[in-house]
């Protein structure tokens, strides 16, 4: 096959981190090792469903390349280019608050680590491209129901401003992946895929778990040291103790802020153990994920999380914390001490208050967020749950709402029952003046307010209903509800005259059907 499609590989982490001598390919635990040698896969017929164009261009590929056989070939596993050292990580996590031990990438393997246009490092990684040692007793495939929600959610993420991985392509397999979709009992055969994510890292908590577990120490601090060097650069100068200080204090920022932004536009990751959690502050490892239609902090949108409800959207700030000491404890051994790490938490909790109250702040149309503001906020909150109103639409449209007259009729399309509305009306009401008087107060031009508010405020995100529309019809074969979708997501917050059914409330045939409204981890 002739090749076309050009890379700057530079794979820093197959050249200086030690790899697995075993390369069978058999499930095992894998000692010693940061990362085990493998291949993708073959498929029967690889065939591109959709691509992003932004992520294309910034790795020098243009329309003609990516539609080329050639493209679909390599980035649905049955091809390598030159320079593609491809590779499985090693890695561990706590799941679900317990220690499982050696977990690793058994359904996603890494390419190789482009050096982009602007000299950017980029890991390209396929999911769902067969078997590797960390797979167990899975078949490393993934199917096209979750590759075109990781796909449209990871693009999604990225234009809405919130740290993530990116999505360049799906490819089907034409074969089939048999999966049970609620583990009870009726499996199915679907459509199989695979989707090409991109990221400057895919490192996690589980990379430095698993070593501290083991109590290999020796290839602990050569993870830390490595990541530190190859990831933040900005961290290079000082001591080993305090760079390994300051980057773990980093992390938490990090952190602290994508889980506020996750806050602002309504995102439930649904799996949050350690494992998923990226030592840069990006969200990965999109799963049983969903996004919030009538507001409510215990909703998770994760069927193995439904009677715990560990991972619950106002859990989220909680378990990220938690997670970062099970990171801290990982650490410890290599710090010696427990003041470093401590301050790396609080930093946490800071950065958390700052990102959250800025960002609310915008929300509201308000220059700060002060303790009354906060008092304010948590009152709106409780009134949104019991009143079953829409977290989008309702933040979206309280820019039209007048602080000089305050009325509940630009938010009346956020409502889900008319008979809640009608029982709260006044509440809201009485919430609405007393915001009023606050954003009178604090004196914000009303042009400004309404684009603070509006940069804020999403108009369009990714609800579980629109994603599963996309996927019914692409799995018979019709992806133009994927491909306008995946337009109008591009711009989140600008108004797209002809669009509108896309930023509307969740009807209610969507309330409880599978895919719409809880998911599981199985794809």
């Amino acid at each position: 096959m002739r090749n076309t499609i050009e890379f700057n590989f530079d794979n820093r982490f197959v050249r200086e981190l030690p790899g697995d001598p075993d390369d069978s390919g058999q499930s095992r635990q894998v000692l010693g090792a940061c990362y085990s040698r493998v291949r993708p896969t073959p498929v029967r017929a690889p065939s591109l469903l959709t691509w992003s164009p932004e992520v294309a261009q910034h790795l020098g590929l243009d329309a003609a390349t990516v539609g080329a056989p050639e493209f679909a070939a390599v980035f649905g596993g049955n091809a390598l280019v030159p320079g593609m050292e491809p590779y499985a990580a090693c890695y561990g996590g706590h799941q679900f608050g317990n220690w499982a031990g050696q977990l690793g990438d058994g359904r996603a393997i890494t390419l190789g680590e482009v050096l982009d246009r602007d000299g950017e490092r980029r890991e390209l990684q396929l999911k769902g491209a067969g078997q590797t040692p960390y797979s167990r007793h899975a078949d490393g495939r993934a199917v096209l129901r979750s590759s075109i929600r990781e796909f449209l959610c990871s693009e999604a993420m990225h234009h809405l401003g919130v740290p993530t991985t990116r999505a360049l392509s799906i490819v089907t397999t034409g074969e089939t992946v048999v999966r049970d979709m609620f583990y009870d009992g009726n499996p199915r055969a679907e459509p199989g895929a695979v989707v090409c994510r991109v990221a400057p890292s895919f490192i996690r908590f589980g990379n430095f778990e698993i070593f501290a577990a083991r109590g290999d120490h020796a290839l602990l601090e050569r993870m830390v040291d490595f990541t530190i060097e190859r990831d933040f650069p900005e961290l290079a100068n000082g001591s080993p103790a305090n760079r390994r200080a300051d980057w773990f204090r980093v992390v938490c920022e990090r952190t602290a802020r994508m889980i506020a932004h996750w806050m602002r536009v309504g995102f439930v990751h649904g799996v949050m153990n350690t494992d998923n959690m990226s030592i840069l502050g990006l969200t990965i490892d999109y799963g049983p994920y969903g996004w919030v239609d009538n507001f409510d902090p215990n909703w998770t949108p994760n069927t193995t999380d439904e009677g715990m409800r560990r991972y619950r959207f106002g859990q989220q700030p909680r378990i990220a914390n938690w997670n970062l000491v099970q990171l801290a404890n990982a650490l410890h051994p290599l710090f010696g001490e427990v003041e470093p790490l401590q301050a790396g938490l609080e930093a946490y909790v800071a950065a958390y208050d700052v990102e959250s109250r800025a960002m609310t702040a915008s929300k509201l149309g308000l220059d700060e967020l002060d303790d009354a503001g906060v008092e304010l906020v948590d009152d709106l909150y409780r009134l949104l749950a019991r009143a079953e109103v829409d977290m989008t639409i309702f933040f979206r449209r309280l820019a039209d709402v007048d602080p000089g007259a305050p009325t509940p009729e630009p938010l009346a399309e956020a409502f889900y029952s008319e008979q809640k509305r009608a029982r709260h009306e006044d509440d809201l009401l009485d919430w609405l003046r007393r915001h009023a008087a606050m954003v009178v107060a604090q004196a914000l031009p009303a042009g400004r307010r309404r684009e603070v508010m509006h940069a804020a405020n999403p108009l369009y995100v990714p609800r579980n209903y629109l994603a599963q529309q996309a996927i019914d019809a692409a799995e018979q074969g019709d992806v133009a509800d994927l491909e306008t979708l995946f337009d109008v997501l591009r711009r989140p917050y600008d108004e797209q005259p002809g669009q509108e059914r896309f930023a509307g409330r969740r009807p209610d045939w969507a309330r409880n059907r599978p895919g719409c409204s809880m998911l599981s981890c199985s794809s």
